[in-house]
């Protein structure tokens, strides 16, 4: 058998400017790369990544005749692909083309930051283990495969929507799994949106019905993603459709059946726990689909047996006890993540008594009171007593830039509080007295500082300082705290009938489980993690699966709009070609999943 040919690595050391070369020693490290076994050259540059820089490299291989290449510079996913296409141009297999992370030593304001011989030792590591990575490295075959012509969109909200009808309109089958029984997310319970105060169903309603109705997407409500297995251009998808106990092609939607169910539960999603409905219902007006659907928890037949006084009364015959869940099985060529968020529960912050004080509210319960479709008919009233409340004090940042929750700000909570105090103010309620207790308002968006001005117009007080603990009368169910108002200097004590907590934006309930599922990466906050924040922000980890909207992180409306739309193009980008080329063993252990021998 005739030896193997010697493999000749060249090394390629980038100064980064001074991002790299200000924190250690290039030359020694040019030097000590080449002792490194199997290293035929080394060289530096100053930004490898520029076209000169390239250029340099390009020139090496041919005149080294070098046949691996490690460049030392920055983070894998920001410039891989454009070192492996450097090196495809110059006749190297872009496999055979590392990139490896020494700026993260160095960079001013990198968390792994470090002193000049630590970032020393801690590169020429990564330098001597991409080096022989590449010794060992044998060619991994590629296969071409055709991409199934469908998508899967999980999460039905805003995000979701925008992106599965951007890729219908494209003609791409798109499979749209929402997990409650109607789509149209946290936007459809909003009332009015920021900064113009339109209507939030009106502006989402023509979405969630032109969705309902296009021949190319398939609602899957009351459904959630069970399993994952395949590859890019071919996903095998198993869903569970759990059972909503109502004949979708049979209901109309009449209403009948729940006027006549005797029992009430609290309604905790459409009317964030301040309104009741019944065990079986629609979840609101504009629900898409505007079908009815069972309780099984709260049920008097399934929990005891009697009652079915909803099947007597359907019209229809829609009412089906017997309905089982149901497994349904698609091929997907490409995955997009939208499961939006969850309102952080701020029960664990004890001071403000929320879960305790009835009068202690969150911003999207208040959203919920406001609302003119909501519990209370538009009407402001307390939930101790049915009152109009004339004193309220909003607390923001609950949860949020906090070391002991979430250290992040959450994006919208300033805007939804003044969103909240104008509607007040103009529509509801103009003699309540509102004040915002807050740490810095952060109003950074298009028309957000005049919207800001705008509350502060309309007679909003604004105090920069955190409430202490929150105290409650207990005969009137009044509140009462203290505030240190830094800019008359003395301590104030703020009496108010209605406490609102502007609380954080987390990652929505069984985000952890689906990352497992998909094989995505979290953050360390907990949300999907994109591949890079400023280049790929829609892209993960697994090539074929992306990312938009608040599954990725807090953001307001538009901005999950034009998240949605760059995950549809990236999908579109991706199969609409007419073969897709992944590693062979892809396609084989996708085949011997399948039981194919």
């Amino acid at each position: 058998m005739p030896a193997e040919k010697e493999k000749r690595i060249g090394v390629f050391i980038c100064h980064c400017g001074k991002n790299i070369a200000g924190g250690l020693n290039i030359r020694d490290l040019v030097e000590s790369s080449k002792q490194i076994k199997g290293v035929s050259f080394v060289a530096e540059n100053k930004f490898s990544c520029s076209e000169d820089g390239q250029q340099d490299i390009q020139k090496a291989i041919h005149e080294q005749k070098l046949d691996r290449v490690v460049v030392a510079a920055c983070s894998p996913s920001l410039h891989l692909m454009t070192f492996q296409r450097c090196g495809e141009k110059a006749g190297i297999e872009p496999q055979f083309v590392d990139l490896v992370d020494i700026r993260k030593w160095t960079m001013h304001g990198s968390p792994q930051k470090t002193n000049p011989e630590e970032a020393f030792e801690q590169s020429k590591s990564l330098i001597e283990l991409a080096v022989k990575r590449m010794r060992l490295k044998r060619l991994i075959p590629m296969a071409e495969i055709k991409a199934e012509h469908s998508i899967l969109v999980i999460g039905g909200g805003v995000a979701g929507l925008e992106a599965g009808l951007d890729l219908a309109d494209k003609g791409y089958n798109v499979y749209i799994v929402e997990r409650l029984p109607t789509i149209g997310g946290k936007m459809a319970l909003l009332y009015k949106v920021f900064p113009t105060n339109d209507c939030a169903p009106c502006i989402l309603a023509p979405k969630t019905a032109y969705a309902n109705i296009h021949p190319h997407i398939t609602l899957l409500t009351n459904s959630e993603v069970k399993s994952v297995s395949g590859h890019v251009g071919n996903f095998n998808v198993n869903i569970l459709q759990n059972p909503r106990y109502v004949d979708l092609d049979k209901c109309t939607g009449c209403g009948e059946c729940v006027e006549k169910c005797p029992i009430k539960v609290k309604d905790e999603v459409f009317s964030a726990g301040l309104g009741e409905r019944k065990a079986i219902y629609i979840p609101y007006d504009q629900s898409i689909p505007k079908k009815a659907v069972i309780d099984a928890e709260n049920c008097l037949y399934f929990q005891k047996g009697v009652c079915r006084l909803c099947e007597k009364q359907c019209p229809t015959d829609a009412i089906n006890f017997d309905q089982k869940a149901n497994s349904v099985e698609i091929k997907v060529g490409a995955i997009i993540a939208a499961t939006g968020f969850d309102e952080y529960d701020p029960s664990p912050k004890s001071e403000y008594g929320y879960g305790r004080y009835s009068n202690v509210i969150t911003q999207f319960q208040l959203a919920r009171l406001l609302d003119i479709d909501g519990p209370t008919n538009g009407q402001l009233l307390r939930p101790s007593d049915g009152k109009e409340p004339k004193r309220i004090v909003m607390i923001q940042c609950v949860g949020s830039r906090d070391e002991k929750a979430n250290p992040y700000c959450s994006n919208i909570c300033c805007m939804y509080a003044l969103k909240h105090a104008q509607i007040i103010k103009e529509m509801v309620l103009p003699k309540a007295e509102i004040f915002i207790c807050f740490i810095d308002m952060r109003t950074v968006g298009k028309g957000f500082e005049e919207y800001y001005r705008r509350t502060r117009e309309l007679g909003v007080l604004f105090i920069r300082a955190r409430p202490s603990e929150i105290v409650q009368n207990t005969e009137t169910k009044n509140l009462s705290m203290k505030v240190d108002d830094p800019e008359i200097g003395r301590l104030l004590k703020l009496d108010a009938d209605l406490v609102v907590l502007s609380c954080a934006t987390v990652p929505s309930s069984g985000t952890q489980e689906l990352s497992q599922i998909l094989g995505v990466k979290l953050d360390g906050y907990g949300f999907f993690k994109e591949m890079h924040p400023k280049l790929r922000p829609v892209e993960t980890n697994v090539r074929g699966i992306y990312i938009c909207g608040s599954a990725q992180g807090p953001k307001d409306i538009p901005d999950s709009i034009v998240q949605a739309k760059a995950a549809a193009s990236c999908a579109d980008s991706e199969l609409r070609k007419s073969k897709i080329k992944i590693p062979q063993s892809l396609v084989r252990t996708s085949q011997l999943k399948k039981g194919d021998k």
